[in-house]
């Protein structure tokens, strides 16, 4: 009889254990709560975290988090409005707002996550499609952007090393997707934090031709520097020659003006001479029109003279004194 009623306490001990536990439940900082009965919501969400009562075995205890949440959205090929075919990488941030429309209209993180992906992935391709690409790869339009200044001063018609300017931004294309994105998401009891583009790039079919651009582009930059050298060296060698025929032209007139200084102290120094000692002076005219005679008298030499040129003087004077020497 003690064993039969030891069971039953130890029974009822423990249904009422499990009654316990189906009635008191735990709220964590991080969670709220919807109880559901039947599967309907009743009563208000549970946000405050500590300990809590429900109707056991009838209502069920669903935990939401309420935490802020992030969306990583998957990259897309979008065409922006210049033609230019881009994948954008964006993220977002968000929380439940209102738990109880949150639960009914979506249920779990895996809805939502798929409502956001519909909702702000629809966004982003309106957005960068109404934009041209410039808009989507600049952070903010009052942003200096670094420039090549070699390139800019290479390239005389301003195309190259210089950026088109632009009236919006990145960052105002991303409040576009953010407040266009709000309204839809407040249906469903989610409110969006925050959303960002997270990486931009263009389509694998489309980079070998940016890259061909780019190089031909340079080439052309490369092109411009050489001719300008070329042209550089050009007025360098043009200055050379200048300097070369002027510093000769002045040697030239030194060497002649110091000839004509020369000749004219052996004149001076001749004349002096000749008046000082006339046979002295007669006898160096004599030796000078030797030394005269083999330079120009040669085997090849023909000589058209009058007969009274003073070069002939002394052959004359050589030949009549040779007559007078051969006569008996």
């Amino acid at each position: 009889m003690k064993n039969i009623f030891g069971t039953f306490l130890g029974g009822l001990a423990g249904l009422l254990l499990i009654v316990l536990a189906n009635t008191l439940f735990t709220v964590n900082e991080t969670d709220q709560v919807i109880i559901t009965q039947f599967g309907k919501p009743v009563g208000s969400p549970i946000s405050e975290p500590g300990l809590h009562f429900k109707i056991p075995f009838i209502q069920a205890v669903n935990r939401l988090d309420k935490r802020f949440l992030e969306w990583d959205g998957a990259p897309v090929g979008i065409p922006t409005k210049d033609k230019t075919y881009i994948y954008v990488d964006a993220f977002a941030r968000w929380r439940i707002e209102d738990p109880m429309r949150y639960f009914v209209r979506i249920r779990d993180e895996r809805s939502a996550q798929s409502r956001l992906e519909d909702i702000l992935g629809s966004e982003i391709r309106n957005a960068v499609a109404r934009h041209q690409l410039i808009e989507i790869v600049r952070s903010d339009k009052d942003r200096v952007p670094q420039t090549d200044v070699s390139l800019q001063a290479a390239d005389k018609t301003g195309s190259i090393g210089s950026l088109r300017p632009i009236a919006a931004g990145r960052q105002v294309v991303e409040g576009e997707i953010k407040a266009a994105s709000l309204g839809k998401l407040k249906e469903f009891g989610i409110e969006l934090l925050d959303l960002r583009l997270n990486r931009v790039n263009y389509n694998p079919d489309v980079l070998d031709r940016i890259y061909q651009r780019m190089i031909s582009e340079r080439l052309q930059i490369a092109q411009r520097f050489r001719s300008e050298g070329e042209g550089e060296a050009a007025k360098i060698a043009g200055r050379k020659e200048m300097d070369l025929q002027e510093i000769r032209s002045g040697a030239y007139r030194k060497v002649q003006q110091i000839r004509g200084e020369a000749d004219a102290k052996a004149s001076e120094i001749y004349a002096r001479s000749y008046n000082q000692d006339p046979q002295t002076a007669e006898f160096y005219q004599f030796l000078r029109t030797l030394q005269l005679y083999p330079r120009i008298l040669t085997s090849d030499t023909q000589l058209v003279l009058s007969t009274d040129a003073p070069v002939l003087r002394l052959l004359k004077e050589m030949t009549v004194d040779g007559e007078r020497a051969s006569e008996p």
